[in-house]
């Protein structure tokens, strides 16, 4: 008995076979160099014709590995969204029936010397996308789906054809790690409203989301061994609305919607400051001294809480709660936030960091944390985020800990635009739309050596916003340029071509409802 696979084989061959001696349209000539693709990618080479997507075009995968199924599902998915074209996957009927075929293939080229890298061969009868991992395959598609045209083309048949430009693709990221930040604890945001961010990001290659859980407005996650956190802790947020929180199961929602668009959740829970909604919730962990007493927090000051840092049931809370969420995390990493505990004594501080990196490691999770915790004497394995403070994050490095590079001056999503600008804070300057773009994580920081990089990550902080359209019009469009900034070669970045593709995003923009930002330094067509 034959396999589905050798079926799936023999049909693709067949196919081929079969298109030869199909009746030869006459296609206007194209420019595929010519395409706003976002990212850009490190190699296009252009051939001048084109692929004709239509009813007859078939979706077929590597079958030997089920992520590969799901990335030709989720292509014709989006296909289907864009054009109305129902685009089957992996059947088998018969051959001479279809004309077109896309082919999503796992390869073990050396070409592909990253796990996301990915071809993509576009000829008149063929579509090829070369992966070693589901991953790759799935940001190929990406740059596939920027490729079909928003406008079909009726005058070449009888019936509507897509006509995507032919050539070639080599591509991969310049960094492993590309991420925003979601502070969903200020103002909560709804499993949806997540959802329709990780689609956007997704669309521009990101491959990680941190969601800010935990802060002195609101607590965003239930921790079914300490349930006051959400009963309390989740009942309220910046303005006096009346906050929320995910259940378990609705994070498990949000880390299999991120999976099958290939981006990890990565979660925060921010201590020993920023704690007060926790406190509030069980006032045993309040540190008493010169922070705040726990009290229903609806305003945007920073500094003033924190954890007792010396007591033994602090840490078994903690334990508690980074062994929940570990549970349902797959990502490797949790983030222990940090930042921003003014009136923690520094040798109290230290301590907890210490403390709390280990219990990290104790559930099988590498520790992330803001700059601050470089005071501590942390793992080279811990990840440090720097924001502010670059002297921490060149001690970390020194120590061997990667750096995810989130300049507050340069890459805080929640600072304004410009001064009209309806939403977001100042206190780290404008940072208008060529600003945001015109820099390099590799030289921002003269003494940190390339290879400390892990990555690039856009917070987004939620003082001023409280649903996705406030969300949106501060995430975008500067969070697509950060997409091209952790993807693309330095090299190939240049503000003026990139501001005239960034201006032909308006279909997209458009077909996914997005409100972003109308900067007038960009052309909008």
């Amino acid at each position: 008995m034959i396999s589905r696979v050798a079926w799936i084989f023999i049909a693709v061959i067949s196919l081929a076979a079969c298109q030869s001696q199909k009746k030869e349209i006459n296609l206007p000539k194209t420019d595929m160099a010519q395409v706003a693709l976002i990212p850009k990618p490190v190699e296009t080479v252009a051939t001048h014709s084109a692929y004709a997507l239509d009813s007859s075009t078939v979706i077929y995968t590597s079958q030997a590995n089920p992520e590969f199924h799901a990335v030709g599902e989720f292509l014709a998915n989006k296909i289907k969204g864009k054009t109305g074209l129902t685009v089957n996957v992996n059947t088998t009927s018969e051959a001479g029936s279809v004309d077109r075929i896309v082919y999503i293939n796992q390869s073990d080229s050396d070409d592909l010397k990253t796990p996301e890298a990915y071809q993509l061969y576009v000829k008149k009868d063929s579509i090829y996308i070369n992966a070693k991992t589901a991953a790759g395959a799935f940001r190929g598609i990406q740059t596939l789906r920027q490729l079909i045209p928003e406008q079909s083309n009726d005058t070449l048949t009888d019936h509507p054809l897509w006509l995507v430009p032919t050539g070639k693709i080599m591509d991969a990221p310049r960094y492993a790690y590309r991420a925003s930040m979601l502070d969903v604890a200020r103002h909560f945001f709804t499993v949806d409203e997540v959802k329709k961010y990780l689609d956007i990001l997704a669309y521009y290659k990101y491959n990680a989301l941190h969601l800010h859980l935990s802060d002195d407005q609101g607590w965003r996650i239930e921790i079914k061994s300490w349930p006051k956190l959400t009963e309390i802790g989740g009942a309220s947020e910046v303005g006096g609305e009346s906050g929320g929180f995910y259940t378990q199961e609705e994070y498990k929602e949000i880390v299999a919607y991120a999976a099958e668009r290939h981006i990890e959740i990565i979660p925060e829970i921010d201590m020993p400051g920023h704690t007060n909604a926790a406190s509030l919730s069980y006032p045993f962990l309040h540190a008493g001294g010169k922070a705040d007493k726990p009290r229903v927090r609806t305003d945007t000051q920073v500094g003033y809480s924190s954890f007792h840092t010396r007591k033994d049931e602090v840490y078994e809370f903690i334990d508690d709660v980074v062994r929940e969420i570990a549970a349902i995390s797959p990502s490797p990493y949790f983030h222990i936030g940090g930042d921003e505990s003014h009136v923690t004594k520094k040798k109290d501080y230290i301590h907890f960091v210490e403390k709390v990196e280990k219990i990290v490691q104790n559930h099988g999770k590498t520790a992330v944390g803001w700059n601050e915790i470089g005071q501590a004497k942390i793992s080279p394995n811990t990840v440090l985020q720097l924001w502010n403070e670059p002297h921490n994050a060149l001690k970390a490095a020194n120590n061997g800990s990667k750096i995810i590079v989130s300049s507050a001056e340069r890459m805080y999503l929640d600072m304004k635009y410009d001064s009209i600008s309806e939403y977001g804070l100042t206190w780290a300057g404008l940072i208008p739309v060529d600003l945001a773009y015109n820099w390099d994580p590799k030289t921002y920081l003269e003494e940190l050596p390339e290879e400390s990089i892990m990555g690039i990550e856009a917070p987004l902080w939620s003082e001023t916003i409280s649903n996705s359209d406030e969300l949106e019009y501060l995430a975008f469009p500067r969070a697509i340029g950060y997409a091209e900034m952790g993807w693309s070669t330095a090299e190939s970045r240049n503000w003026e071509e990139y501001r005239t593709r960034l201006a032909k995003q308006v279909p997209y923009f458009s077909r996914m409802n997005i409100n972003y930002y109308p900067t007038k330094l960009v052309d909008w067509e």
